[in-house]
């Protein structure tokens, strides 16, 4: 044995060791789960702002260039906003909007999961279904039946 475990540790050591682990285990999937839909509101608004001035003033493609390396260069280091990724925010505002359900569960699920269902699943009742099952089973079990 060496250094910490040479003492014997009183009774009950492991059991508080164990619930202690295990909380910390919880608190950190409760954290992900939080910075997950957070940025999936962000990602919404930013593809609600994108799809409305495009709409409204006519902005094209080149904006949505700029505004993507003018955010990196403001944010070095962040992932997410490449000009890919901000135009599947606008995807995600234009397919669920007005569908408040569907738009609840996509809160629920990360962001490269949302991207993957919008890609490959194109029938709203069939997203609804994947979405529901991804929630309820487990993200990754589901990711290959897709």
């Amino acid at each position: 044995m060496t250094g910490r475990n040479t003492k014997l540790m009183p009774q009950g050591y492991k059991d508080f060791l164990h619930s202690i682990k295990q909380r910390i285990h919880e608190r950190r999937i409760r954290a992900y789960h939080v910075v997950s839909r957070e940025l999936i509101e962000l990602y919404w608004s930013i593809g609600r702002e994108i799809a409305e001035l495009q709409e409204r003033d006519g902005w094209g493609k080149s904006v949505v260039e700029r505004l993507s390396n003018d955010l990196r260069e403001e944010f070095p280091g962040t992932t997410g906003f490449s000009a890919p990724n901000l135009w599947f925010m606008r995807q995600m505002f234009l397919e669920y909007n007005g569908l408040p359900n569907l738009l609840q569960l996509v809160r629920e699920i990360p962001w490269g999961q949302n991207i993957l269902i919008m890609t490959k699943v194109k029938d709203v009742a069939e997203r609804g279904y994947y979405l529901r099952n991804l929630i309820i089973t487990g993200h990754e079990k589901m990711y290959c039946r897709i």
